[in-house]
């Protein structure tokens, strides 16, 4: 079972604001890896994360290919960090795409302005594991999983 902690979700919701993006990684069908500082993740519920892609670009190719993902997280000021190994979907459009750019637009990490002039996409990621910076497995959704 996942269950953020209140730090986690207080911490990662502030992450841009507070000068620490998350660092999102990917690797295509092929294993060709990319990643990319995100600024715009956001917690929702006790164990998901989303975030806007404005470039509908090889980041987002990368997650229709194969969908795991990896997020790390690092606040140096607070010393705290975590590794979230995620299953991403991708929304285009639809009632996903609405309601989680609308939690966007809430809390100040998307600016309307953005939203007409890209073709820009929802990934909402599922964890499936929360780690320790070093590799500890702290919380699993299904005990054992391999990776």
């Amino acid at each position: 079972m996942i269950q953020m902690t209140e730090e986690m979700t207080q911490l990662i919701n502030r992450a841009r604001d507070d000068g620490y993006p998350c660092i999102v990684g990917t690797a295509g069908a092929d294993g060709t890896p990319n990643c990319g500082y995100i600024g715009t993740v956001l917690t929702v519920g006790d164990d998901t994360l989303i975030y806007r892609d404005r470039t509908g670009r090889n980041p987002l190719d990368h997650i229709e290919e194969n969908p795991k993902v990896i997020v790390l997280f690092r606040n140096t000021d607070r010393d705290a960090g975590w590794k979230f190994r995620c299953t991403a979907s991708v929304h285009r459009d639809g009632s996903v795409f609405e309601e989680m750019t609308d939690r966007l637009l809430q809390s100040g990490l998307v600016n309307e302005r953005y939203l007409a002039d890209s073709a820009g996409a929802i990934v909402v990621l599922q964890i499936d594991q929360v780690l320790t910076l070093f590799g500890e497995v702290l919380q699993e959704r299904v005990p054992g999983q391999r990776w």
